[in-house]
């Protein structure tokens, strides 16, 4: 039985709603709590650790689990991208490439070890190892594109968040209008939903003088939790409704 999340229009609104929360959380425990960013990612690094184990033990699928990884990927990605461009001095640039190469490794040695990338064939705990180790990478990676264009590239906040939504439509009109494989637009679809998250979560948090809404870290999480809460709800109840329905039929 498949423990990961059916990818669907909701999944992809959740995915958005996640890792700009996690862009929020870990600028809100690695800056606004002063923690820093080399001891934050010891912090979310851990937490991903124990959210992980814990979903490689799980025996069915459980959404507040899966989402718990998937965020605990998000905020940990956000300060070892930071630790890496600011703190090691490596920059955005560099920074990205290390990722991109880390990510395509990744992906490599999954294909090769288990013939497909298809999220949809994940049965196994090796599978599933390979999932999470690339959404790690792929969200450590959007966190310093994401910086990029936000800060080096002269985009700002919303000149990045909208680059990437544009580029995200497209991949959308890939998908529905052409016969790219399916596999290869899931991937970047997922890959560039991290950057989005990223600068619409600077968007969110960073104040107006600076091109943002000014919402504060604080305020950013608390509105992205509660929508997350909101989705994962519904789409609960809409998953156990239809399967109520397919067995009584």
């Amino acid at each position: 039985m498949s423990k990961i999340a059916q990818v669907t229009f909701f999944f992809w609104i959740m995915k958005i709603c996640v890792t700009t929360l996690g862009e929020t959380a870990g600028d809100l425990l690695s800056m606004t709590m002063n923690v820093g960013y080399g001891v934050s990612s010891v912090i979310l690094i851990s937490l991903f650790l124990i959210s992980v184990v814990a979903q490689l033990k799980a025996t069915r699928f459980h959404p507040v689990l899966y989402w718990t990884v998937i965020l605990t990927t998000s905020t940990a990605g956000t300060t070892m991208s930071d630790f890496m461009d600011r703190t090691l001095g490596l920059g955005y640039m560099k920074g990205s490439l290390i990722l991109i190469a880390c990510l395509l490794v990744v992906l490599a040695a999954w294909r090769i070890s288990e013939k497909t990338l298809s999220v949809s064939h994940i049965q196994t705990t090796k599978a599933e190892l390979f999932y999470w180790t690339a959404i790690l990478f792929s969200n450590t990676l959007g966190t310093a594109l994401g910086d990029f264009l936000a800060d080096d590239s002269g985009l700002g906040f919303f000149g990045g968040a909208a680059l990437i939504g544009g580029m995200l439509g497209l991949v959308v009109l890939a998908a529905t209008f052409t016969r790219l494989n399916r596999v290869m637009v899931f991937w970047i679809a997922f890959v560039l939903t991290r950057p989005f998250g990223a600068t619409f979560g600077d968007l969110l948090t960073k104040p107006v003088a600076k091109g943002g809404l000014d919402f504060g870290t604080v305020g950013s999480s608390l509105i992205l939790v509660s929508l997350l809460a909101a989705f994962i709800i519904y789409t609960n109840r809409t998953e156990k409704r239809v399967l109520s329905q397919e067995v009584s039929e």
